[in-house]
This record gives structure tokens, C-alpha cells and sequence, in this order.
């Protein structure tokens, strides 16, 4: 993730989700109330594949139903860390630091 010495804020990649009632969201958080920002898009890319890949052993092992298993809603986009955790896109909608 790159960081901008002067400002404090920092570059990374999200997951992000389409929702009906409050439109694109970030959906992965740390636990700890930050969203979880990846250093590089690939890095996000592969974490959505991992999630895949459970959903789709939860399918053959009967735990889940193909069409839920095989759709992958969530996508990458890019955003920027404040030095206050709160994170924004490129449309300019703010999130976070979660609150607990």
C-alpha cells in the first residue's frame, strides 16, 4: 500500500458489495472495526477466489446451493486510508472506522 509521507493518507484496493438499501459498501473488516484494505488488487482479487473456493467445497459437501455457491457478487475497488481509518472511493463515499 503506498503512503503519502505529507498527508498521511495511504492507497489500497477494498471488497466491495452492491446492496439494495445503501448501495456499494466495503464488506471485509479486521474485527478490530477497520475495514480490511489490501496492498494491491490482486491481493483483494485472490482473497474474493478463496472465498469462492469455500463456498464452492460447501456445495459438494451438501451445505450450500449451487447457484449460491458458483455467483460471486463482491468486486475489487480502489480507495484511499486517512490517517483516522476512515476510507473513501473513487465516487467519494466515506466509510468507517467501523463502530463496534
Amino acid at each position: 500500500m503506498s503512503q503519502t509521507p505529507a498527508t498521511g493518507l495511504r492507497n489500497g484496493f477494498c471488497i466491495y458489495l452492491d446492496t439494495v438499501c445503501q448501495g456499494p459498501i466495503p464488506v471485509l473488516s479486521d474485527g478490530e472495526g477497520k475495514y480490511v484494505v489490501f496492498a494491491t488488487e490482486l491481493e483483494a482479487q485472490r482473497e474474493i477466489v478463496d472465498d469462492l473456493k469455500i463456498r464452492l467445497q460447501q456445495f459438494l459437501d451438501g451445505e450450500r446451493e449451487f447457484a449460491e455457491a458458483i455467483t460471486v457478487e463482491e468486486y475489487v475497488a480502489p480507495v484511499t486510508v486517512h490517517p483516522d481509518g476512515v476510507i473513501t472511493d473513487a465516487e467519494g463515499r466515506s466509510f468507517g472506522p467501523l463502530v463496534k
